[in-house]
């Protein structure tokens, strides 16, 4: 059974939640060339399932986001392990970082770095552990 708050909240969740996690997108982009990264755009993401949260109840949002935070968090290790540990396989020094220019038909160039894999398992540990600990909090049985 869904739970329903307020439905003035449930309206507003349905905007604002697509402009969180759009700026989080943002956010995390960004990170290279500006305050931001894996970090705080995590952070905001967790926020934005937060929000879902306070509007509905538990079981509603796992129907809508079914998402192990667990099997998420792993994999956000497994990221952030392989980018920095890669370095090593070529004999630089930890955590250095590689990059290099591509040309997609659509996109045209594309800058890649191994810092973006990096943020991304960042991201995902955050978003993981975060979930995880508040799901935790919030169980009632």
């Amino acid at each position: 059974m869904r739970k329903t708050n307020n439905l003035i909240l449930e309206t507003a969740i349905k905007v604002l939640l697509f402009f969180i996690v759009l700026y989080s997108v943002y956010i995390f982009t960004a990170g290279h060339y500006y305050p931001g990264g894996g970090f705080i755009g995590g952070l905001m993401t967790a926020g934005a399932i937060v929000l879902l949260l306070i509007t509905y109840d538990i079981k509603t949002v796992e129907e809508l986001l079914p998402v192990n935070y667990r099997i998420l968090t792993a994999i956000g290790l497994l990221f952030a392990i392989g980018t920095s540990a890669g370095s090593l396989l070529f004999n630089v020094p930890f955590l250095t970082h590689a990059f290099g220019d591509v040309h997609l038909p659509l996109l045209g160039k594309l800058s890649l770095h191994t810092a973006t894999l990096f943020d991304l398992g960042v991201y995902f540990v955050v978003v993981g552990v975060t979930m995880t600990i508040i799901q935790t909090i919030g169980e009632d049985e």
